[in-house]
């Protein structure tokens, strides 16, 4: 049977189908390189948007001192965002939370690492939009509904404001107010007395308020939207601050400041404004003659908001009584009882002279007056248990501490777990060794694998030791551990220095998985990372060796990863401004089952001492392991005549853990990140199946990684190479 092509019903038919399938399989494959497209797009992280975070330390609104927020984000406080055209930095804080230093009000700010005098010049720039204020307050407060969002602050002295740009919008209102108060810096002793004296911008100043706590102010004509972007630009350069402040559609608006010659040196000198905002409230001070002169400054910049819980009749100035709902942060949010504020640009420049502001934060982050606990700075403390160098155990260290090893601190920038151990203590079985130290809960065989990760620095090693003892003035910061059979250790990673020295060295550790059932004959084959190995000692108990010339400090940063799969460990270790190490070590098929497999670091350093073993033939395939981490101090007070490999002879006062800690005689090791899991395999499915190790197959990958990237760019920015085809088929 034919139709009017003259072609066969059948294969009309097939042509039909064919070109059917062929749609659908474009349309398939248009839709998965799409899907595959947007799964690809990198996270908006905040310092993408604004990639100047490196010289701030971001305090959150429930009282956080995160640090240097570099790839960090939090979803209540701090994160990026795309509002369709631009994408921008959000900082948002509630009503009421934790606070920071003396300040009744909470903030998702950003404060300056540095400090700088007055006379230097520096430079912070910023663009904005204010998306929300309080929707509750007291209308003759004048605090209420504003929220401030830069500011120059001192770190000495009565660490005063001699800047602070607000915006404030009233409920009901269209417009809001920016403007920009001077906060004297008090003559004398009592700082109870301060007050600020403002300036408009666009609208209306601070000490406009209402009537009543319910009664608003008339809008302001000139005044700015939520929503509305503006910017500024405060210099300060010998001595004087220059302000510049712009936005679309109104007039640019620009002021000066003397920040070391004081025009408020008496009563007398006090502005109107001031006389009846502040003088009813008692604070009618004086500046000092020459201002902020001599004292060190730095710049804040997010959403300080100025709306609080407190009452009114404490304070008619700073004191909104707004709604709190007791701090429940997500009750606030809910309800419009926050600040949120958006940034899209910021820049700084500082001079060569600044100075490190780390003093301001220990004296005034609020988190180092309460007790932060170490799971709320690592969150994946519910998979570990410890043990302590006190010889106490704790299996549940989801809000626990102990003050004496086991804690968070604040350096400044960042908190930080403590892991902190004296020379001689109370001990696990089968080591001579104290230790604070994490241990694994899940257990898992080398075929099956695992993953640890951490970021860590070394602040202390013990200062007494015998410098011929491999393990003197070292401590171990991470390891895997055996749970069956020997119990030995396929890994740990060693930091050591010696006294007198500053740099230290790192090295890793494989211990023999002993054939039979004497493992006395077990000995550890050491591989320098940043340093010497465990094999370099001294030639007497205080002659040590020459410093390495790429070592690591104590107080210097450096990371780890422990990936196990398929039975092979690959090590990776990484430290700014050293080289990045990996290394690759087989755990289930021994390289040492022979004494002619004996390396000849092992000959000198072990077989002296008796330690001449061989490794059963699959290692430790199909033994139970499981990850420990923390600080498991080696240097301890046994003689190193019972062996001299791990027997130190070092000071520990009779076990008297105070004494030793007085006399160095401990160790001490910081974390800031970690994790625990199971390993990520896909790339190991392949070099498995390949019967290769990863260091092969990355190299000749690189061209095809090239090309995905060069192929992603194009289909993302240009979309006309993936709707071409389906556009012939009217797809």
């Amino acid at each position: 049977m034919e139709n009017q092509t003259g072609l066969p019903i059948k294969q009309i038919f097939k042509m039909t189908t064919t070109k059917t399938i062929l749609r659908v399989f474009i349309l398939i494959f248009v839709l998965h390189l799409q899907g595959c497209t947007e799964n690809s797009k990198p996270a908006l992280i905040a310092s993408k948007v604004i990639p100047f975070f490196q010289h701030w330390n971001l305090i959150l609104g429930d009282g956080s001192n995160v640090g240097v927020a570099i790839d960090y984000e939090n979803k209540d406080f701090f994160y990026a965002t795309n509002d369709g055209e631009e994408e921008w930095v959000v900082f948002k804080t509630p009503n009421a939370g934790n606070t920071h230093g003396t300040s009744n009000n909470t903030r998702t700010e950003l404060a300056q690492l540095k400090k700088w005098s007055p006379l230097t010049d520096a430079k912070l720039e910023a663009t904005l939009k204010v998306m929300n204020i309080a929707s509750t307050g007291d209308a003759r407060v004048a605090a209420s509904y504003s929220v401030v969002v830069g500011q120059i602050h001192s770190a000495d002295g009565h660490e005063n404001e001699p800047l602070k740009i607000f915006y404030k919008k009233f409920p009901g209102h269209t417009k809001g107010s920016v403007f920009w108060n001077y906060e004297i810096n008090t003559a004398g002793e009592d700082n109870s007395k301060r007050w600020d004296y403002s300036y408009p911008i666009w609208g209306y100043d601070f000490s406009v308020v209402g009537t009543n706590a319910d009664t608003f102010p008339q809008e302001p004509e000139e005044g700015i939207a939520l929503g509305e972007t503006f910017s500024y630009q405060v210099e300060v350069k010998e001595g004087m601050m220059y302000l510049t402040f712009t936005s679309e559609g109104h007039p640019i608006k620009t002021f000066t400041k003397n920040l070391i010659d004081s025009e408020y040196k008496t009563e007398a000198d006090t502005p109107k404004q001031v006389q009846e905002l502040f003088f009813p409230i008692g604070q009618d001070g004086v500046e000092r003659k020459n201002a902020y002169a001599e004292e060190g400054l730095f710049f804040k910049l997010g959403s300080y908001n100025q709306t609080n819980g407190k009452s009114p009749q404490v304070n008619r100035v700073w004191c909104s009584g707004a709604e709190t709902h007791g701090g429940d942060l997500q009750k606030q949010y809910t309800d419009g009882n926050y600040a949120e504020v958006w940034f899209k640009a910021a820049n700084i420049e500082i001079s060569d002279q600044a100075i490190s502001n780390e003093g301001y934060f220990s004296a005034n982050d609020d988190l180092s007056k309460k007790t932060v606990y170490p799971s709320e700075v690592i969150p994946f403390m519910d998979k570990f248990k410890i043990l302590m160098g006190d010889g106490s155990r704790e299996d549940n260290l989801v809000d626990f501490e102990n003050k004496d090893f086991f804690y968070t601190v604040i350096d400044g920038t960042r908190r930080w777990v403590v892991y902190k151990t004296p020379n001689s203590g109370v001990t696990s079985p089968n080591s001579s060794n104290t230790r604070t130290e994490l241990h694994e809960k899940r257990e898992w065989i080398p075929e099956e694998g695992g993953k640890l990760t951490g970021t860590c620095k070394v602040m202390h090693v013990s200062t007494t030791g015998d410098a011929r003892v491999a393990a003197s003035f070292a401590t171990v910061v991470g390891q895997i551990h055996s749970g069956e059979g020997h119990e030995n250790e396929p890994f740990k990673l060693f930091y050591k220095k010696f006294p007198g020295h500053t740099k230290g060295s790192v090295f890793w550790n494989y211990e023999i998985n002993t054939a039979g059932d004497d493992n006395a004959g077990r000995w550890d084959f050491s591989t320098a990372i940043w340093g010497h190995d465990m094999a370099v000692v001294g030639t007497a108990k205080d002659a040590y060796p020459a410093e390495p010339e790429d070592g690591i400090k104590l107080g210097e940063e450096f990371s780890y990863e422990v990936n196990i799969y398929k039975g092979i460990m690959y090590l990776t270790f990484t430290s700014p401004n050293h080289k990045t190490k990996t290394f690759t070590k087989n755990l289930i098929s021994s390289e040492y089952v022979n004494k002619s497999d004996l390396p000849a670091q092992v000959q000198k350093l072990f077989i002296p001492i008796g330690q001449d073993g061989t490794e059963r033939a699959n290692a430790y395939s199909g033994e139970l392991n499981y990850f420990k981490q923390g600080a498991y101090n080696q240097t301890n007070g046994k003689s190193p005549e019972t062996n001299m490999v791990w027997c130190t002879g070092a000071e520990t006062y009779g076990g008297d853990i105070a004494k030793q800690y007085e006399n160095g005689s401990y160790t001490e090791v910081w974390f800031r990140e970690a994790t625990v899991g199971p390993v990520g395999s896909v790339l190991f499915v392949g070099v498995g199946v390949a019967n290769t190790s990863i260091q092969k197959v990355i190299k000749p990958l690189i061209p095809l990684f090239l090309a995905m990237i060069v192929a992603l760019l194009l289909v993302t920015y240009i979309p006309a190479l993936s709707l071409w085809l389906p556009s012939i088929f009217d797809l």
